[in-house]
C-alpha cells in the first residue's frame, strides 16, 4: 500500500490491531507490534526492519529509535504469537465468508550461512529442489472469496535437534524436539480445532497425503480429505473385495489369523490405472473463471480401496475416491488424489473442491511478495516466528479486505501459480466489521 492508501485506511487498521494485539504487554509493545504490521503492509522492496522503519518515520533523525522499536519488538519482547494467531484464527474464521476447507502445506526460504535458525541443505517444494534453506510448514482456511493463515512452525532437520549447542544459540526452547512435517502439520491443525476453527475438508499435496499413517490421522479426527499422492502409489482397481480371512484350524492355539491372503490378486500403481482407462472415462471440468479465462482440464474419478503393505496382508483401505488428472497437452495423467468424501460427490465439485487448494498458494504468493514473509533477516527462532505471526495477521488484514469488498473481477484470479495480479487502490469507503462480542480478546497475554 502508498502511505496515501494506508491512510484511508486508518481506522479500520487500528481496530484490526486492536483486537489482535490488546493486552500484549505495555503499551509500548503493542505500539511497536503496530507499526511493525504498518511496515510490512507499505509498499516496498524489502520488508526487513531496516527499510521498514526508515517508512514509518517523517524525519531521518528518527530512523534508527524506529529500527531499535521494531528490532525489539520482532526478536527481543516475548509476547505469545500463538496468542495472536489464535485471535487471527478466530477473527478469519467468523468474517472470511463461505469457508470450506483447511489447507496444510510448506514452503522455504532460500538462506546463504549456517546460522539462522533450521538453515540445512534440504528439499523445498517452492525452489523445486534441494538447497540451502528454512522450511517452515503453515496451516491456512480457505474458500473460493478469500484465505489466511492460521498457523506456520519453522520445521527443524535432525542435523539441528542433535545439536544443542546450537539450538540454545538461537533460542529454539528446550522444550522443541525434532518433529518430521507431518507431525508438525497435524499439531497446528490440532491446535487450530482446540481454538474453535470448525472440522472441515483437509486440503494436502503428495508430500503428506502420500503417507498412510497421515490420512489415517486424519480420519481418526473425523475430517474429510482430499490429498495429493504420488503415481507409484498402489490401489486396488474398482469393484475389488478382498477375500475372506483365511480361518484358523481346530487344531491350532491362540490368537485368530488377521492376515489376508490375496492369492494372484495384484493392485495396480494409479498412474497404471488411469493409463489404462477408457477414453470415454475422461471429462472435460472448468472450475474456475481466473484471470486468463475458464481454467479447465480433463479428469476421471474411479472409486477404489488403498493397497498398503498388501504383500504382508494387511486389509484394504476404506473404498474412497481415486481423482486422475490428464491434461489434453500431456503424454499421460499428471496428477492424483485421494479423497473421502461422500460417493455421491458430483465430479465437478470433486474437482473444484480438489483446486481450492491453489488459496495456500496464493497466500504464500501474497505473504513474500505483498508483506515480506522472506524478507526477515534475524536468525532466532523468537525472531522468525514473531516475524511469520506479524505478516499472517498483515496478511489477514488484507484478505478480509479482499473477500468482503472484492475488486474489480479477475484482478484476484491468477491462475494456479501464476505471478499475481496487482490490485487496484484500495477505496476510502471501505471498512471492515469489528471483531465479534465473543472473539474478544483477554485483557492480558
Amino acid at each position: 500500500m502508498t502511505p496515501t492508501q494506508l491512510k484511508r485506511l486508518e481506522g479500520e487498521l487500528e481496530s484490526f490491531l486492536q483486537s489482535m494485539f490488546a493486552g500484549m504487554g505495555r503499551v509500548e509493545r503493542r505500539r511497536a507490534m503496530d507499526w511493525y504490521v504498518k511496515g510490512l503492509l507499505l509498499e516496498g522492496e524489502r520488508k526487513s526492519i531496516d527499510p521498514m522503519a526508515g517508512r514509518l518515520v517523517e524525519e531521518a533523525s528518527e530512523k534508527d529509535a524506529m529500527r531499535q522499536r521494531l528490532q525489539q519488538c520482532v526478536s527481543g519482547s516475548a509476547w505469545a504469537d500463538d496468542e495472536v494467531m489464535h485471535r487471527l484464527a478466530l477473527k478469519l474464521e467468523e468474517d472470511l465468508p463461505d469457508l470450506e476447507a483447511l489447507v496444510l502445506d510448506d514452503t522455504g526460504f532460500p538462506k546463504k550461512g549456517r546460522h539462522s535458525v533450521g538453515v540445512a541443505r534440504q528439499y523445498s517444494g517452492t525452489l523445486g529442489r534441494t538447497d540451502n534453506c528454512q522450511v517452515a510448514v503453515s496451516l491456512h482456511v480457505a474458500s473460493e472469496k478469500g484465505s489466511g493463515c492460521i498457523g506456520m512452525r519453522m520445521y527443524l532437520p535432525a542435523e539441528w535437534t542433535s545439536d544443542t549447542k546450537r539450538l540454545r544459540k538461537v533460542g529454539v526452547p528446550q522444550d522443541v524436539s525434532f518433529e518430521t512435517k507431518r507431525e508438525i502439520a497435524l499439531g497446528l491443525l490440532e491446535r487450530a480445532l482446540g481454538w474453535g476453527v470448525k472440522s472441515r475438508l483437509l486440503l494436502a499435496d503428495s508430500g503428506y497425503g502420500n503417507e498412510v499413517e497421515f490420512r489415517e490421522e486424519l480420519t481418526r479426527r473425523g475430517l474429510p480429505y482430499i490429498v495429493g499422492i504420488r503415481g507409484d502409489s498402489v490401489v486396488w482397481p474398482p469393484g475389488f473385495e478382498p477375500p475372506p480371512i483365511p480361518a484358523k484350524p481346530a487344531r491350532m492355539s491362540g490368537p485368530a489369523r488377521t492376515r489376508y491372503r490375496y492369492g494372484e490378486a495384484k493392485p495396480l500403481a494409479v498412474e497404471k490405472l488411469a493409463e489404462g482407462l477408457p477414453r470415454t472415462d475422461w471429462k472435460l471440468v472448468s472450475w474456475r473463471e481466473g484471470a486468463n479465462g475458464s481454467r479447465s482440464s480433463r479428469f476421471a474419478a474411479l472409486r477404489i480401496r488403498t493397497a498398503h503393505r498388501h504383500s504382508l496382508g494387511l486389509a484394504p483401505g476404506d473404498e474412497q475416491w481415486l481423482l486422475c488428472e490428464w491434461p489434453r497437452h500431456e503424454k499421460a495423467p499428471t496428477k492424483f488424489h485421494l479423497s473421502t468424501l461422500p460417493a455421491s460427490t458430483p465430479l465437478k465439485q470433486l474437482v473444484r473442491l480438489t483446486k481450492l487448494r491453489w488459496r495456500v498458494e496464493r497466500d504464500y504468493q501474497e505473504m513474500k511478495g505483498e508483506v515480506g514473509l522472506d524478507h526477515f533477516e534475524g536468525r532466532t527462532w523468537r525472531g522468525f516466528h514473531h516475524h511469520a505471526t506479524l505478516c499472517a495477521v498483515a496478511h489477514g488484514f488484507l484478505a478480509l479486505r479482499r473477500a468482503l469488498f472484492p475488486t474489480e473481477p479477475g484482478a484476484l484470479d491468477a491462475a494456479d501459480g501464476a505471478t499475481r495480479v496487482a490490485a487496484p487502490p484500495a477505496q476510502a469507503d471501505w471498512h471492515l466489521p469489528l471483531l465479534q462480542q465473543s472473539h474478544q480478546p483477554q485483557s492480558s497475554a
